[in-house]
């Protein structure tokens, strides 16, 4: 028998997205003036409005509204037409110091005895579907936008675009849990109003023909570009049989923050992994790394990944669990879906991954080089896959090196 798993991705320009990307410029501003900054900052976005609150410690000081105007800026709201523009949008900025409860179990004398600031358990996970290791119908949804977005800013094929724009992926498994084809795609994308009905009689054929346009460009530019950034064998599992959805509503023209309200970490499936497997329920964009919710599930991505690269298994799930003012994790489990290569069960290999990385805070830290003002660029399709790449002097994406694959085999002698 086999089975489908549906994962969804949103654009960049999506409101929970833009409030994101607001929350994380704002905490990379702190971390660019003092790299031991403990931010947590949320925002919210709706029709020609900006709501920011956030908690800080910091020897930085930093003028959010006009982060929040940058941030929507570069992202492309410059329209007033779109009712949320970064010129004319309303902004209003809520801030308060960080409870000294909290700091005291943060700063501690010493560094490296840093305590996790609440319990909470993260999950990091890998797989080797796709070469980024990552779960193939999320990647493929986060290429989709990819490539949309890209021809958006081409101004060339699909002119009509606008940024707003969901994508969601339908991949068919086989019982041996191997992608055998893609089941279903769903493609929702803004677009200009670029047919004129000759009156109110023919709308409703003037927004069929837009449709229509819309979904022809999708099936035969935009898929057809994605297809060429996979490996042939990923090629292969697009066939004449994939379902197709193209603006199922009809029409997409308001939206964006104007017609949908925007918030902070409503997005965190699509920030991590499409639900394969399991998720924590906290977030990470606004969160500075002290916050064991952002900085170890990124170090549970780590471990996952160097995991199923040096041939551990074709998958694993990490969990790492705290306990708020305790450094060391309360524990730390594997779970290799019984598709384990090598001759140890999974509680023996929690034991040598917890031999090989160090997982209190600060250690996570330092590892991960999680004090630079590195988020916004992390902030819009998904945290966990990307190239690790350096960008203006700054490491980005650390938890996505396979940097522990040699120590890691040398662990488990193979």
């Amino acid at each position: 028998m086999t089975y489908l798993f549906t994962s969804e991705s949103v654009s960049a320009w999506h409101p929970d997205k833009v409030a994101d990307q607001i929350s994380d410029a704002i905490l990379d501003a702190y971390l660019a003036q003092d790299p031991n900054s403990k931010v947590a900052c949320e925002t919210l976005v709706t029709t020609n409005k900006v709501v920011i609150a956030w908690e800080v410690k910091s020897k930085g000081s930093v003028n959010a509204e006009q982060i929040a105007r940058d941030v929507i800026r570069k992202i492309g709201y410059t329209k007033k037409e779109y009712w949320f523009d970064a010129d004319s949008c309303d902004v209003e900025v809520f801030l308060h110091a960080q409870s000294p409860d909290i700091n005291r179990g943060v700063d501690r004398e010493n560094i490296k005895d840093q305590w996790a600031w609440d319990q909470g358990m993260m999950f990091g996970y890998a797989c080797n579907e796709t070469e980024n290791y990552m779960p193939l119908s999320l990647d493929l949804a986060h290429k989709i936008l990819i490539e949309l977005n890209g021809i958006r800013k081409e101004w060339k094929d699909m002119p009509y675009l606008r940024p707003d724009a969901k994508s969601q992926v339908t991949v068919e498994y086989s019982d041996k849990w191997k992608p055998i084809r893609i089941n279903t795609i769903v493609v929702s994308t803004q677009h200009d109003e670029f047919l004129t009905p000759e009156n109110w009689e023919s709308q409703l054929e003037t927004d069929k023909k837009m449709l229509d346009q819309i979904y022809d460009d999708v099936k035969n530019i935009v898929l057809p570009r994605v297809k060429t950034k996979l490996s042939e064998n990923l090629q292969k599992l697009f066939d004449e049989n994939l379902i197709l959805y193209v603006n199922p509503t009809g029409k997409f023209v308001i939206w964006w923050p104007n017609g949908d309200t925007g918030l902070t970490w409503r997005k965190i499936i699509v920030d991590t992994y499409g639900w394969k497997w399991a998720h924590w329920g906290w977030a990470f964009s606004g969160k500075d790394p002290s916050k064991v919710d952002r900085s170890a599930a990124y170090a549970a991505r780590h471990i996952a990944k160097n995991l199923v690269a040096a041939g551990i298994s074709d998958e694993i799930l990490v969990q790492v669990a705290y306990a708020i003012w305790v450094a060391k994790p309360v524990s730390l489990y594997i779970n290799t879906y019984w598709k384990s290569k090598v001759d140890f069960s999974d509680s023996e290999i929690a034991k040598k991954v917890e031999n090989i990385f160090d997982m209190r805070p600060n250690a996570i830290e330092n590892r991960l080089k999680l004090r630079n003002p590195i988020y916004f660029q992390t902030a819009s399709y998904g945290h966990m896959w990307h190239e690790s790449r350096n960008e203006s002097g700054l490491e980005l994406f650390t938890r996505e090196k396979l940097d522990y694959v040699d120590k890691i085999r040398k662990e488990f002698s193979l």
